[in-house]
C-alpha cells in the first residue's frame, strides 16, 4: 500500500466520502441535512478544507456512527495540517504524547 493510499483510508474525508456513497446519499443531501454548502462538503470530502468540530459531529449523528471515530480522524488532521511544515514536527508529537500520558495518569 502506497503512502498516498495509507492517507487517504485514515481521512476524514474519505472516511465521509465512504459513508454519503455506501447510503448512496448525493453530496447535496447530506450538506442539507447538517446545515452547511454543498460546496464546502465537498471541499471537507477531498481533504481540502477541515471541518469544525460541529460539523463533524453533525456528520456522526446523521450517519449514526461513533461520534468519537470522526472526532479522532478530525483531531488527527487538524494537528497534521498545524505542524506539516515544521521540521521539528516528529519530535513535537513525541513531546505532546509523552505531555499527554503525564497527565492522564
Amino acid at each position: 500500500m502506497t503512502s498516498q493510499n495509507k492517507s487517504k483510508i485514515s481521512s476524514l474525508g474519505h472516511k465521509i466520502r465512504s459513508l454519503r456513497e455506501s447510503k448512496e446519499l448525493l453530496l447535496r443531501q447530506v450538506a442539507a441535512a447538517i446545515e452547511i454548502d454543498q460546496a464546502l462538503l465537498s471541499k471537507i470530502e477531498r481533504s481540502e478544507r477541515i471541518a469544525t468540530r460541529n460539523q463533524v459531529k453533525a456528520l456522526a449523528n446523521f450517519f449514526e456512527i461513533d461520534e468519537r471515530e470522526l472526532l479522532t480522524l478530525w483531531l488527527g488532521e487538524k494537528i497534521a495540517h498545524e505542524i506539516r511544515n515544521e521540521d521539528v514536527a516528529k519530535d513535537a508529537l513525541k513531546v505532546a504524547e509523552q505531555q499527554l500520558k503525564c497527565n492522564g495518569e
